[in-house]
């Protein structure tokens, strides 16, 4: 697991990044800073504008880390690695002074507050145009900007609530509790709104068109979850319409990996060590699993049809499986597969993970003692580049000077 150790926005090989002379004025509190931390990753300029009072998302969350810096959260830590910190009072004079100059230098306006904050203190998207006529203006927020939740206050797991991505479980004493699940919503909508944002720069370094967009993380929620949405959405027409697959004889599943839990040929069995993932759904698959485990009887028994056969509900046969995957480690599975073309994963979480050798390859850390604590780089890979290494997430108001000095 390599680690990277080249200083704020600046790779080992002096790439500054694919955004290098970017501009963004970053008005956003909490999770929504995530999507300045983006394209801070790519080599922008990300100038984090906070009020006095400053953005908590420092004493938000666990783990908090303790270092020479104080004591910061890895929320912040992460998520606004490599930006500049200012501080302006928006509400007063001198602070809308500093800022309209500030947008007339910028490329793009983050708004990551409840939607129309910028309208509320007079710098809605017509007077931004009226100051820089290219910029692109983008507002991430809970709920979204219309619809009758916009004004909801909330936090993260409420997006993933209302789109039905995560499900309360009850314990023992028949409390309801939260699962120990992925938070979609507040990931996927900075990630999508990023992705807007390259679109729209494209558009203005090409043509001087402005761009003003909005987003839900609530919505990103809901679209990372359109598989599942749109199954249900088909299954509302008639049965003879929209069925199931041919291997399951027409029989319309359930939306998503709810239709996979009666799965034998495509399922999760128990190894001698841990559990890996089976996937034989191809027939062509399933015969060469048969023949590295030489045991073709089942195959010719149960040959299964040539596509997303998964042998749904086929007890006899998962209990042969049950019995055959216990008799090699994980490590020895991943060797069959190789070997016998055979797709079988393992299964990790969040701490198994830093030890697998293909999360290792794949996957820079950037060292605590230059931000504070291990994080992990953009997971992309450029040929003959490196992406920018950012910078530890600023002190509130550390770039102020710095900053609004440039500007004279």
């Amino acid at each position: 697991m390599t680690a990277a150790s080249t200083p704020a926005n600046d790779s080992a090989d002096g790439n500054a990044g694919f955004l290098a002379g970017v501009r963004v004025l970053d008005i956003s509190m909490l999770g929504p800073g995530g999507l300045g931390g983006h394209l801070v990753d790519f080599g922008a300029e990300v100038i984090k504008i906070e009020s006095p009072a400053g953005d908590y998302v420092r004493q938000m969350t666990w783990p908090i880390v303790h270092d020479e810096h104080g004591a910061n959260s890895l929320l912040h830590l992460h998520i606004n690695r490599g930006k500049k910190s200012i501080v302006l009072d928006l509400k007063s004079d001198d602070g809308r002074r500093h800022f309209e100059k500030l947008v007339q230098s910028a490329d793009v306006v983050i708004e990551g507050m409840r939607p129309g904050f910028l309208d509320r203190i007079g710098f809605g998207y017509e007077r931004l145009v009226e100051l820089k006529s290219s910029i692109v203006v983008c507002c991430l927020s809970g709920y979204g900007a219309t619809g009758p939740y916009r004004t909801l206050p909330s936090h993260g797991v409420a997006y993933d609530a209302w789109s039905g991505v995560v499900q309360p479980v009850t314990d023992e004493d028949g409390f309801a509790r939260i699962p120990p699940l992925v938070n979609v919503g507040i990931t996927a909508g900075p990630a999508f709104a990023a992705m807007s944002i390259m679109a729209a720069l494209v558009r203005a370094r090409t043509t001087g068109e402005p761009a003003s967009m909005e987003l839900a993380q609530s919505d990103a929620s809901a679209y990372f979850d359109w598989y599942r949405i749109e199954t249900e959405r088909a299954y509302l027409r008639p049965e003879d319409e929209v069925t199931g697959n041919a291997s399951d004889d027409g029989e319309r599943r359930a939306a998503g990996l709810g239709g996979m839990h009666e799965g034998v040929r495509y399922q999760f069995y128990e190894s001698a060590d841990q559990y890996v993932l089976f996937m034989a759904s191809e027939q062509a698959f399933w015969r060469n699993f048969c023949e590295g485990v030489g045991r073709l009887d089942l195959f010719e028994r149960w040959p299964g049809s040539t596509y997303a056969d998964h042998a749904r509900n086929n007890v006899e046969l998962q209990r042969e499986l049950r019995d055959i995957f216990r008799t090699k480690t994980t490590v020895e599975w991943l060797a069959f597969a190789d070997e016998h073309n055979t797709p079988i994963a393992p299964v990790n979480d969040a701490r198994s993970i830093l030890d697998d050798p293909q999360f290792a390859d794949r996957f820079t850390w950037i060292g605590a003692d230059e931000l504070g604590s291990d994080q992990l780089l953009m997971p992309l890979h450029v040929h003959g580049e490196d992406l920018p290494v950012p910078g530890r997430a600023p002190a509130l108001g550390e770039h102020t000077d710095e900053v609004l000095n440039s500007l004279q």
